[in-house]
Order: structure tokens, then sequence, then C-alpha cells
């Protein structure tokens, strides 16, 4: 047990420091070089850390105050990139709109905040998975997750790059509403597969995952993949290729999740108690 605990613990060590450092990288750039649009990653960070105390009054688990917080996010985030592309298309139509020059050099009104936004749920959620043990395996693929995310949001960011691409990627956090009501659903207790809602609430979960988080990713894959040519000779074309690539094979692999899990609801509900997920 000690050794798996001693493990644990340099696993953790090393993503608190690459959380110091990105935290260290923020702040520096807001105070030394005065990029004050920064502020939104603090204040996204902030935000979500009051709804995970807020959560906390009604609950003690902190799973469940975790999953309950990323719901909120996946809602907030969801809502800005539909405002965002809606007033984008009521402001000038779609001509131009997925342009390569306007999705990797232009900014959409609102944009930029609410990447900032985003990225600093992604920096609370490391912090609160870190506090509270709420990760697995020597190499834990969500913290990993999101790291890179960190990493590239704030990247792109500092150097005011792709910032309308990442903002399309967004899409998925549609499908993961539906991901986190189940969870939340399933830990408050409510398991029956037979309900209209619990039907509902897969229907919609499957129309999400395919439209936007399995579509969407390959539609943006495949435009990166034809506009490589015009790409500089940066960073921005390997980083968004690595990244997309990454996600569509999570993507995969949440699918398949996410099938096997519909399988198991719909057996019938006495054998539901040899499957606690």
């Amino acid at each position: 047990m000690g050794g798996k605990s001693g493990e644990r613990s340099k696993v953790g060590g090393f993503f608190y420091f690459t959380l110091l450092l990105w935290l260290g990288y923020v702040c520096f750039h807001i105070l030394f070089n005065k990029r004050t649009q920064l502020l939104y990653v603090i204040a996204g960070s902030l935000f979500y850390q009051t709804a995970n105390s807020l959560i906390r009054l009604f609950s003690s688990d902190p799973l469940f105050v975790n999953t309950s917080v990323s719901l909120v996010h996946s809602t907030t985030t969801s809502a800005s990139v539909i405002f965002i592309l809606f007033r984008e298309w009521l402001s000038n139509g779609t001509n131009g709109m997925f342009d390569h020059s306007q999705l990797v050099e232009g900014t959409w009104p609102w944009a930029y905040e609410a990447l900032c936004f985003s990225c600093g749920y992604f920096a609370y959620d490391q912090w609160d998975m870190l506090r509270h043990h709420l990760y697995s395996g020597l190499i834990p693929s969500i913290l990993v997750h999101h790291l890179v995310l960190l990493i590239c949001f704030t990247l792109a960011l500092y150097r005011n790059v792709t910032i309308n691409y990442l903002i399309l990627t967004l899409i998925c956090e549609l499908h993961s509403i539906f991901l986190h009501v189940r969870k939340v659903r399933r830990m408050a207790g409510f398991r029956n597969s037979k309900s209209k809602i619990v039907k509902v609430e897969w229907f919609l979960n499957w129309i999400t995952f395919f439209v936007a988080r399995l579509v969407s990713h390959i539609l943006i894959t495949a435009k990166l993949i034809r506009d490589a040519h015009k790409f500089g000779r940066g960073v921005e074309l390997p980083l968004a290729l690595f990244g997309m690539f990454g996600m569509n094979l999570l993507n995969f692999g949440l699918g398949i999740d996410l099938f096997n899990a519909y399988k198991r609801e719909r057996k019938p509900q006495q054998t539901n108690h040899h499957h606690h997920e």
C-alpha cells in the first residue's frame, strides 16, 4: 500500500508543480506585460471555485461536488459558444465566418473572454481533482487532458491566435452537459432506466455526442488539414493537429464507454446492482 500512495503523491506532486508553473506564467504576463485581458482566466477560476463552495453546502461528497461544477461549466460554456456564433451570424452572416484567416487571426466578439473563462475552469478543476484525489492510475488521463488544454489555451490566448478555432472545439461542451447530468443523476440515486426522463436524457446524450462532439471535431480536423498550407512556420499547426488528434481519439474511447454504459442501463433492473459505476 505504501508504494501505491508514494506513486500517487509523486504523480500529484508533478501536476501540482505544473499547475503552479502555469499560474506563475499567467500572473507574470498580467503584472509585468500588462496583459490585463488574462484576468478573465483568474475570474473563471474564482467563479468555479465559488460554485464549488456553494454546492458543498448541500453535499460533502467531493466527486458529486466536482461533477456538479463540471455541469455548471458545460452549461455556461455551451451557452457562451452558441451566443458568440449566433451573434456573429446575425451581425455578419456566414459569409467568411469560417475562413482560415478569420479562424486563425480573427476574434469574434466575446470569444477571447469566453476562452479565458473556460481556461480558468480547467485550472480550477485540476486543483480540485488533485486536492481530493479524484484521479487514478500512474498517468491519470484526466490530469494529462487538463494540462494539455491549459497549455494550448494559454498559448493561444497569449499569442492571440486560433481563438475562434478553439471556440469551435468547445461546441463539444453541449454533449458534456448530458454526460454530467447522467453522472449527477446516478450519484443522487435515480437509476430507473425505464423512466421517461432517463430515456429523453439518453436520446439527447447520443444526439449531442454525434453532432456536437464527434462530427464537429472531425470537421475541424478536416478543415485544419485542408488549410495546412495557409499556416505559417510557427507552432500553431502542429499544436492544433496534435490537439485535434488527441480529441478525436478521446471521442472514440468516449463513444465506446457510452455504448457500454447504455447497454448496462438497458438491462433489467434486477441485474443493475452488479454494475456500480
